[in-house]
C-alpha cells in the first residue's frame, strides 16, 4: 500500500473544476485473490469506514485511516461472498439504508437485491419493464438512495448517443423514471450517489484509448440544476468507478474508487475531492 506521489496531485488538481479542491489519492495493494474490480462504495457518515462492491459479486469493507484529511492506510479489511444471488452477477451499485439494508444493482441479469448486511441473506426487488431491453454488460451500473429510502438507478449506456441517460426510482414497491440525464460528449454511466445536500452525483467514465478520464455532474433529484462538479484529463486516475458524498465537518467530499478489472496494469485506488462551492 502507498500514497501516489506528490508531483501527481499537483497535476490532478490543475485538472480539477472551480467547484473542487483535490485531497489525495491512494493506491490500494492486496494479496487476496478475492481483492479487485471494485465497482462501487458508500461510506459512513463521517467518512471512516466503508463498504465497497466487487463485480464479482463480494462486499469488501474497511477503515480508512488519514492524517491531516489524506488517506494514509486502510485496515480491518474483509472480503465476503455476497448470499443468494443465484444467477444474478456483475454486481456495479451499492446504496446502504439507514436501517443497514445494502441494496446492489446488477448487470449480469438486469436487476436489484437487498441485503440483510454483507453476510446475510438477500432478496431480488422486482424489476422494472424497461430493465428487459437494457443491453448485456451495460445495464444497471449506477445505484442510490434518497434521504427519503427512494432507489435511484441509472444504466451505464442510454442505447444511442443522442439519447440521455434514464433514471429509473423505486419507491413504495413501485418503479417510475421521474427524470433524465442528458448525455454529454462519450462519457458512460458508472456511478452514483445522493449526498447529504440532497441532490444526485453522477460519475461517469470514458475511455480515449491512451487512458480513462472521468466526470462527475450534480442535479437535483427533478433532474434540474445540473452543475459540472469535476473532471479529469486522460489517465490522471484509473478506472473510477464507484462514488460516495459525505460531510467531513469542512463541506462535502467526494470519495470515488476504481476497479482494476483484475488486471496487473491497472490499479485499485481510492480518490477524494472536496466541493467547495
Amino acid at each position: 500500500m502507498r500514497l501516489i506521489c506528490a508531483f501527481a496531485a499537483i497535476v490532478w488538481s490543475s485538472f480539477a473544476a472551480a467547484e473542487t479542491t483535490f485531497i489525495g489519492a491512494y493506491h490500494w495493494l492486496s494479496d487476496d485473490p478475492h481483492f479487485g474490480g471494485l465497482s462501487a462504495i458508500s461510506l459512513s457518515p463521517d467518512g471512516q469506514d466503508f463498504t465497497a462492491v466487487s463485480d464479482r459479486s463480494f462486499f469488501v469493507t474497511g477503515h480508512l485511516e488519514r492524517a491531516d484529511g489524506v488517506i494514509t492506510s486502510i485496515d480491518k479489511i474483509e472480503i465476503v461472498p455476497m448470499t443468494d444471488t443465484g444467477a444474478q452477477g456483475d454486481s456495479e451499485g451499492i446504496a446502504i439504508a439507514s436501517s443497514g439494508a445494502i441494496y446492489v444493482s446488477f448487470e449480469g441479469v438486469h436487476g436489484l437485491r437487498e441485503f440483510a448486511g454483507v453476510d446475510g441473506a438477500s432478496i431480488a426487488l422486482p424489476n422494472a419493464d424497461a430493465f428487459e431491453a437494457m443491453q448485456n454488460n451495460s445495464s444497471l451500473e449506477a445505484l442510490a438512495i434518497g434521504l427519503d429510502g427512494a432507489l435511484y438507478t441509472i444504466p451505464e449506456r442510454s442505447g444511442r448517443a443522442t439519447r440521455p441517460f434514464p433514471v429509473f426510482r423505486f419507491k413504495d414497491g413501485v418503479w417510475d423514471q421521474p427524470f433524465e440525464v442528458p448525455r454529454r460528449g462519450a462519457f458512460l454511466v458508472v456511478g452514483a450517489d445522493i449526498g447529504p445536500d440532497g441532490n444526485l452525483y453522477v460519475l461517469e467514465r470514458d475511455f480515449t484509448g491512451f487512458g480513462f478520464r472521468s466526470r462527475v455532474r450534480r442535479f437535483d433529484l427533478s433532474g434540474q440544476n445540473e452543475a459540472l462538479i469535476l473532471e479529469t484529463a486522460p489517465v490522471i486516475h484509473d478506472n473510477l468507478e464507484g462514488i460516495s458524498v459525505w460531510d467531513d465537518g469542512d463541506g462535502l467530499r467526494i470519495t470515488m474508487v476504481s476497479d482494476d478489472n483484475f488486471r496487473l496494469f491497472q490499479r485499485t485506488e481510492i480518490v477524494e475531492y472536496r466541493i467547495s462551492d
